[in-house]
């Protein structure tokens, strides 16, 4: 028999720990606007507090929104009122809002708590407003909606996750769902499940330490309101311990052909291998300058800035992957004592020895970084526009190994284009969040455009000011 009530202790949270070892990770598809839908105040922090954070703090948009006022959580409650609890509930959830973002502030529709079947078109209408978003203010469309999960049994989520499901079907839109109260009356053993369609999304130690915070700070729910029974707090604390892991589970839904992005055709299964050499070696032969990196005002803005984020005058030993026709590798040379540039194409490295033949300082070597990277640390490591030409595991297994070769003090920064390309593997945006996710160190820079990314990673975490003497 299934029960929502939060007080009693629910299922022994130990019994899914097999289960959920099971499940796929989750392969989030980064970049885009994120509209997260909670039925109620505090179900974004049980259910998605760690991919709220992990997606805000890779500079993406997320936008939280709250169908019910959360009034019904304490029937009876002669501390508080319902406009009151109401009122509690909404602080309670831009507090913990904030634990996750720094900007972050919940959407409230303030629809009845208990009562989205019985306002079901104008809860429709108003999440078609928030998931449309709106083009004028220059705020794009939802391309991934988070929601509660259709079968999690409670009347409120399952209706909240029908109409998000409609929505991202309008939009094209990725939609994961996030179970609740499965943890609460669910069996691990339970066939009816659809269990092949759950994921897991592990939890960095700093993701896992702000959704602690972010559940404590729904007190209404997790604590005694008052000394009645009535008041008793709503979520027993064994049943809390199921949002305690570090990892969450979502529930994945087949996504729209019209909302695919067009690299990804009508496969959704991720390439094994990335592209290799005779695929560039081809570009080269067509053209000695493929992307324009000598005469494109875009590309030499780009160098610009990306040189500008570099937090060192001087760079020390660099390393550069994916020199191509050594445009940046001069850049670079300038300020570095010696610079070791890679590229998988010869017809690129040997155009490249043509046009730095009045260097001394650069090493211009042919090379796979998923086969063969340098000897030795590196003060300075830039990976520019390459990382998409990977498969996922490939990138994995570089971004695994790749800090290894970075100097105490040094730095590694990544750039790369944006847009869909239909021949790469990967977006610059999936790259950057696969990087990011892997590496030890946490970003020093992230500099965000419509056109590209860049992020600079720094094993000394000082400010250029502080480094330099400043303060």
């Amino acid at each position: 028999m299934v029960t929502f009530d939060g007080r009693a202790a629910g299922r022994e949270p130990a019994q899914w720990d097999r289960r959920i070892a099971d499940f796929a990770p989750l392969r989030l598809i980064p970049g885009g606007r994120t509209l997260v839908v909670a039925a109620h105040p505090d179900d974004e922090s049980l259910g998605a507090a760690g991919l709220i954070s992990r997606l805000t703090g890779q500079g993406y948009l997320v936008e939280v929104v709250i169908v019910t006022d959360g009034g019904g959580s304490h029937p009876g409650s002669p501390a508080l009122t319902r406009r009151a609890l109401t009122a509690q509930r909404m602080d309670e959830s831009r507090r913990a809002a904030l634990l996750l973002a720094a900007e972050l502030e919940p959407v409230f529709l303030g629809h009845p708590d208990g009562e989205v079947r019985e306002h079901r078109d104008a809860v429709l209408r108003d999440l078609r407003v928030a998931a449309g978003g709106s083009p004028l203010e220059g705020v794009p469309p939802a391309s991934r909606i988070v929601t509660t999960w259709r079968g999690d049994g409670h009347r409120d989520h399952r209706i909240v996750g029908e109409l998000c499901a409609l929505l991202a079907d309008e939009l094209g839109a990725e939609l994961l769902e996030y179970p609740i109260w499965l943890w609460h009356w669910g069996n691990a053993d339970d066939a009816d499940i659809p269990w092949d369609r759950f994921r897991s999304l592990t939890l960095s130690d700093r993701e896992a330490v702000v959704k602690h915070r972010a559940i404590a700070a729904h007190l209404s729910q997790i604590a005694p309101i008052g000394d009645d029974p009535a008041d008793s707090a709503m979520l027993h604390p064994r049943f809390l311990q199921n949002f305690d892991r570090d990892v969450e589970v979502y529930v994945v839904a087949p996504q729209p052909a019209q909302g695919r992005q067009e690299r990804e055709g009508s496969d959704s299964s991720p390439p094994e291998q990335g592209l290799g050499a005779p695929y560039f070696d081809d570009l080269y032969a067509r053209k000695a300058d493929p992307w324009g990196y000598a005469d494109r005002w875009y590309e030499q803005r780009k160098r610009d800035v990306l040189m500008a984020t570099l937090p060192h005058q001087r760079l020390g030993r660099v390393l550069e992957i994916g020199c191509s026709i050594g445009v940046l590798t001069r850049c670079l040379a300038r300020r570095a004592d010696s610079v070791v540039a890679m590229d998988v194409s010869h017809v690129a490295i040997d155009l490249a020895r043509q046009n730095l033949t009045d260097l001394t300082n650069v090493d211009l070597r042919v090379g796979d970084l998923r086969t063969t990277l340098p000897r030795g640390s590196f003060d300075t490591i830039v990976i520019s526009e390459v990382g998409y030409y990977l498969a996922v595991a490939e990138l994995q297994r570089f971004a695994g190994t790749i800090s290894a070769l970075l100097a105490p003090g040094g730095s590694l920064v990544l750039c790369h284009w944006r847009h869909p390309v239909a021949d790469y593997p990967l977006s610059g945006d999936e790259v950057h969040a696969i990087v990011s996710d892997i590496l030890p160190i946490r970003p020093m820079v992230r500099h965000r455009e419509e056109d590209f990314l860049l992020d600079l990673f720094s094993t000394d975490e000082r400010s250029v000011a502080m480094r330099t003497g400043l303060l």
